[in-house]
C-alpha cells in the first residue's frame, strides 16, 4: 500500500461529499463538484496500487465501494440535470451510506498500512 496517503484520501473524500451534499441542499446543481468526481485523485491512486495491496480483501472492498460511490454520484447528477431532482434527492441517503462505507474502508486500510510500516514491510 505504498504511495497511498489514506489521511489525505479521507480528507479529500469528506470535502467532496460535503460539497456535493451542500449543492443539493441549496438546489445549486451547477455547483456540484463533479469535476472532482470525474477526475478522482483517489481513483488514480487505486489504479497505481501494487499487486500486494490489490490482493487484500479490504482493498478489493474499497475498489467496489469506490466504484459504487461514483456510480451513485453520476446517477444523481444525471437525474438532476434531466429535471428529475426529486428522484435524485431520494438517492442521497444511499450515497451517504456508501460514503460512510468508503470512510470505514479507508480507516481499515490505513491501519493495515501503519502496521506494515511498523513491521518493516
Amino acid at each position: 500500500m505504498q504511495g497511498i496517503d489514506f489521511d489525505e484520501a479521507i480528507r479529500l473524500h469528506n470535502t467532496w461529499r460535503r460539497q456535493f451534499m451542500n449543492a443539493f441542499a441549496r438546489g445549486s446543481y451547477a455547483d456540484m463538484p463533479l469535476s472532482d468526481h470525474q477526475g478522482c485523485m483517489f481513483g488514480y491512486a487505486i489504479a497505481a496500487a501494487d499487486d500486494t495491496s490489490r490482493a487484500l480483501p479490504q482493498f478489493q472492498a474499497l475498489i467496489k465501494a469506490h466504484t459504487r460511490f461514483h456510480a451513485l454520484a453520476g446517477e444523481i447528477q444525471e437525474l438532476s440535470s434531466n429535471g428529475m431532482a426529486d428522484a435524485a434527492d431520494l438517492m442521497l441517503p444511499e450515497l451517504s451510506d456508501e460514503s460512510h462505507r468508503l470512510a470505514n474502508l479507508f480507516d481499515e486500510l490505513r491501519a493495515l498500512q501503519r502496521d506494515a510500516r511498523s513491521q518493516g514491510r
